[in-house]
């Protein structure tokens, strides 16, 4: 049987800007890939941190059956906010410990349903570090990000 794993990005021309998420999942066998997928997508007006949500976000919903899977992402927003911050939020009507909304409600929402379905482990790696499938994420997060920038370079 295989492993599954989705690396995960998010990218912003600005923040708030023109952004773009990618994700390469991966399906290995003792270590030898045996199918991969790459998904990617954008918006002509987001965050950055919307981006990160929604890449985890298709990592989980283009998964057609229940899944063990491995997410790793770059992001802390992302990983604190999915395996520790959530619950409280959640206890707390999705508002914040300073009783304030929760920023990207509706996504960390999403992303709570997404993962329900699924058995997932959360992993964080450093961005920008020479790891090949996340600069990989990376470079579907800018060509998801492309349609939205207008011409610019």
């Amino acid at each position: 049987m295989a492993d599954l794993f989705a690396w995960t990005d998010g990218a912003c021309s600005g923040n708030p800007g023109p952004g773009g998420w990618g994700v390469l999942l991966r399906a290995l066998n003792a270590g030898a890939v045996v199918k991969e997928r790459e998904l990617q997508g954008g918006e002509a007006d987001t965050t950055n941190n919307r981006m990160e949500l929604m890449a985890a976000i298709r990592a989980l919903e283009v998964l057609e059956r229940e899944s063990a899977i491995t997410i790793i992402t770059d992001s802390a927003y992302v990983k604190n906010g999915v395996t520790s911050w959530i619950h409280g939020w959640k206890r707390n009507g999705w508002k914040t410990s300073a009783n304030k909304p929760v920023a990207n409600v509706e996504l960390w929402q999403r992303l709570d349903v997404a993962q329900a379905r699924h058995r997932v482990v959360w992993q964080w790696i450093k961005g920008h570090a020479g790891h090949p499938e996340n600069e990989r994420a990376d470079e579907l997060a800018r060509a998801g990000m492309k349609p939205f920038k207008g011409g610019k370079p």
